[in-house]
């Protein structure tokens, strides 16, 4: 049996990236060009306390979440393991309602998080409710439901993060899903797993106005199932690849050292930009992102390739695909903060390859 390598053109498929996870340098300064400025702006607590982000805000930067974990979870949606788990909402405001969900000992070890989905089951409006809505509001049935991350800080203070958003319409019943990844990925990254995950779910006007619709005040989900059933409790699909048996995926394995013998592969790197400085008073959304990074060993082409094509160098573990990381930031126009949407291309290493240089990955092939 006799061994063929192929090598790709240096055009043919042009890398993403460097192998090393992004720095805080390189995130500020992506950041400072989109938004085109020299500086850090200055601004204070109570300018970023005070600042709502409008609804087309949240909607742009929840647009752009979900493009994100379109990329992540492709490829793998038929070699995921599936838990479910049950939450119970606490009493809270009319519009505005914390659930919280039991995670411990919920994701398994050695295992990666592709996806997470919270189903929320929509109770039926009631024919009376529905028509006098129709003579008050008849042009506007929707309302939007949005679903935050709720950080319980060491100081006793509370902080909430965007997760998801979406209009649902008060004439229309049944489960509704939304997808929380961000959400449990950033209470991973607490590493305090015997705390539940806190999810604050509120339902709001579609658009602000003297003559808006109330539809926001007709929405409810049902906080756990009827008599003997589950029907409408709410749920948290967690789908996770075992890293054991499908490691080929490209991921490392998290309860093995990177050593000089380690295959070229993704490994998780979180970062925390609450932890960083410049980002305070100016970074709204995210809290913090899973960047991740490569490392490893790369297998070498034959000598005789190597005299054949001098110019590729050794191979190397490089970032082959990367997604761009969505942000909320403040800026200030006229004196007053307002919030506005940016995305940092290449922040988010979705898969690692080997490659010289630059140049695509010679493949190996066994006739």
């Amino acid at each position: 049996m006799r061994t063929l390598w192929l090598c790709w053109a240096l055009w043919a498929l042009p890398l993403s990236g460097p192998a090393a996870a992004v720095t805080e340098e390189q995130i500020l300064g992506s950041l400072l060009q989109q938004l085109r400025l020299r500086e850090v702006p200055v601004l204070d607590e109570s300018d970023a306390e005070e600042l709502a982000a409008p609804a087309r805000v949240r909607a742009q930067y929840v647009a752009l979440l979900r493009r994100s974990h379109g990329g992540r979870s492709r490829g793998k949606r038929f070699s995921q393991n599936f838990r479910e788990v049950a939450g119970r909402f606490l009493a809270s405001e009319a519009s505005r309602r914390l659930l919280v969900f039991s995670m411990e000992r919920r994701l398994p070890p050695n295992s990666e998080l592709v996806q997470a989905v919270l189903r929320l089951f929509q109770e039926p409006l009631p024919e009376a409710a529905l028509r006098s809505h129709e003579l008050l509001s008849p042009h506007s049935d929707r309302a939007r439901v949005t679903v935050q991350w709720l950080q319980a800080r060491d100081d006793g203070s509370n902080r909430t993060f965007l997760i998801d958003s979406r209009l649902v319409s008060v004439r229309e019943s049944g489960w509704r899903a939304f997808d929380v990844t961000e959400a449990v990925n950033f209470w991973q990254q607490l590493s305090r797993p015997r705390e539940p995950l806190l999810l604050q779910v509120s339902v709001q006007r579609e658009h602000v106005g003297p003559l808006t619709s109330s539809a926001h005040e007709l929405v409810r989900f049902a906080s756990q199932g009827p008599p003997g059933g589950r029907q409408g409790e709410p749920q948290l699909e967690l789908h996770t690849l075992d890293l054991g048996e499908f490691g080929a995926q490209g991921n490392c394995d998290p309860e093995a050292p990177v050593t000089e013998g380690t295959r070229c592969c993704r490994q998780e790197t979180y970062i925390d930009l609450q932890g960083m400085k410049w980002a305070e008073h100016w970074v709204l959304e995210p809290p913090g992102f899973l960047a991740y990074e490569c490392v490893g060993a790369c297998q070498q082409p034959p000598e005789a390739l190597s005299v054949k094509w001098p110019f590729l160098g050794p191979r190397q573990c490089v970032a082959s695909e990367t997604t761009s990381l969505p942000m909320i930031v403040s800026v200030k126009e006229g004196g007053r903060p307002r919030p506005q949407v940016v995305s940092l291309p290449n922040m988010r290493v979705q898969k690692c390859s080997c490659a010289s240089d630059g140049a695509p990955v010679p493949r190996k092939l066994e006739p």
